[in-house]
């Protein structure tokens, strides 16, 4: 669905004065990045909201990122991976040279990635997924584990460039819940500033304001900006 400049306007605004409103109730100094996830949405709404300013869009998908890249490409678009990748796809994704990849979810994945990217003579910027809720049905690193296996790949993989961590917040409605583990991978975040970690990547459409308020410096949007 193509939405028209001053629908998407609006919903973008409401964003940035939601994002703005939680970040000065952790810290009038935080600086909060919004990514957009664009997948669902006509090629046409991402060219509207780059042209309201938007840059860092985000895909679930490598074909995905692909098409659209290849369709955008003449905009000067930050592109980020942030669904689970999959091995058989990652040199496609090296090929699209991506921002940041947000969703290294496992050592293995890391190792595997170095590997194709040392082949290459290429580097990728990403971020640890970690599993902060502990659901089954949720990729990333168990958060006992978090720390040992950050460092693990910052020492192992020369070709890997970790930024710092993302997580998906608990799928609950109490709001306790979905704080806790997002509390959790800001404790995780805090000790890893150390080792070079800048972004904190938590929050989507529904939780994006708790996220932030706990300490997120990047929130992943999409239906809250889409919605009609």
């Amino acid at each position: 669905m193509i939405l028209d400049k001053e629908k998407l306007r609006s919903n973008l605004d409401r964003v940035i004065w939601d994002i703005e409103e939680a970040r000065l109730k952790r810290s009038e100094h935080l600086i909060v990045q919004l990514c957009v996830v664009a997948k669902y949405t006509d090629i046409e709404n991402i060219k509207t909201l780059y042209n309201l300013g938007q840059r860092n869009f985000g895909e679930n998908q490598v074909q995905q990122l692909e098409a659209r890249s290849k369709e955008l490409e003449e905009l000067p678009l930050a592109w980020h991976m942030i669904g689970t990748l999959q091995k058989n796809k990652i040199n496609k994704l090296i090929d699209l040279n991506p921002t940041l990849l947000q969703s290294l979810d496992s050592l293995d994945l890391a190792i595997e990635l170095n590997k194709r990217l040392e082949t290459k003579g290429k580097n990728m910027s990403a971020l640890l997924q970690i599993n902060s809720s502990g659901e089954k049905t949720k990729s990333g690193v168990k958060t006992e584990e978090a720390l040992d296996i950050y460092k693990q790949i910052q020492e192992s993989c020369p070709n890997i460039n970790l930024k710092g961590v993302m997580t998906i917040g608990a799928h609950s409605k109490d709001e306790e819940l979905i704080k806790k583990s997002f509390d959790t991978t800001y404790k995780i975040y805090e000790s890893l500033q150390d080792s070079g970690a800048t972004i904190c990547s938590m929050g989507m459409s529904n939780d994006f304001k708790l996220a932030i308020e706990c300490g997120s410096n990047m929130v992943r949007i999409g239906s809250a900006l889409f919605k009609d």
